[in-house]
């Protein structure tokens, strides 16, 4: 992978283990023909998606939980997309999305190590989704609401992608902006609920953050916030 540095690590989810490639510094920036920054990706955001995030994780070992086999799942925003290839491997079939131009390369690269066929990739912008994405069944993401227009787009585009009898599952880490999103999904008319997300990360590290529910179908549910519980060990 020439103009830029890789490290390989291993990823415990549950009793299964990842191998992936993701980048080894943090803030190393390589855009020699300006694809990332004419999408609006600058030298500062440009190596965000090449990390094996805590959000990214958690919700990996959220999915562990669902029955996954033969259902549409789409992760947004997914990055290196560690739970798209959870879901991929426990039979699911899986579109991967974002907008960075080496996702492709990683996607490809990380189901490789992990003796799995590349799942599906499309380049998504929230602000003008394309039409012929489908409709699915599961639509999960992890750390997704962080600037202040990010609420209203990212309900919006789940609508717009969600089958008639859907699942979103995202993982927050409380930046303060999932209020505004459940109100925004609760008008789209899913039901919704929050739950602590709180655990112990394989390096020791506390995790504080939400796991955010919404269904659509006919048994709607308010908005109940989750108890606090012990925090389980994610490996």
């Amino acid at each position: 992978m020439p103009g830029y540095s890789v490290k390989r690590q291993t990823v415990s989810v549950g009793d299964m283990q990842f191998v992936m490639h993701s980048l080894l510094d943090p803030d190393q920036y390589h855009d020699p023909d300006g694809a990332a920054l004419a999408l609006g990706i600058d030298e500062d955001s440009w190596a965000l998606f090449g990390q094996v995030w805590p959000s990214g994780m958690v919700l990996a070992n959220a999915l562990l939980g669902l029955d996954l086999h033969g259902k549409r799942v789409l992760e947004l925003g997914a990055g290196l997309a560690l739970a798209s290839l959870v879901a991929h491997r426990r039979g699911a079939d899986v579109t991967v999305s974002d907008y960075h131009p080496l996702i492709p390369t990683f996607l490809a690269d990380n189901a490789r190590l992990n003796e799995l066929t590349a799942p599906r990739y499309r380049a998504l912008d929230w602000e003008d989704c394309p039409d012929d994405l489908g409709r699915f069944d599961l639509i999960i993401g992890s750390d997704l609401l962080y600037h202040a227009e990010h609420p209203m787009a990212l309900a919006n585009v789940i609508d717009l992608l969600s089958a008639d009898q859907v699942d979103v599952l995202l993982v927050d880490p409380d930046r303060g902006l999932s209020p505004s999103f459940c109100r925004e999904m609760i008008g789209l008319e899913y039901s919704a609920r929050i739950e602590d997300a709180g655990c112990v990360l394989a390096n020791g590290e506390a995790y504080v953050g939400s796991l955010l529910h919404f269904r659509r179908d006919d048994d709607a549910l308010p908005v109940v916030h989750g108890q606090p519980h012990e925090m389980p060990i994610y490996a």
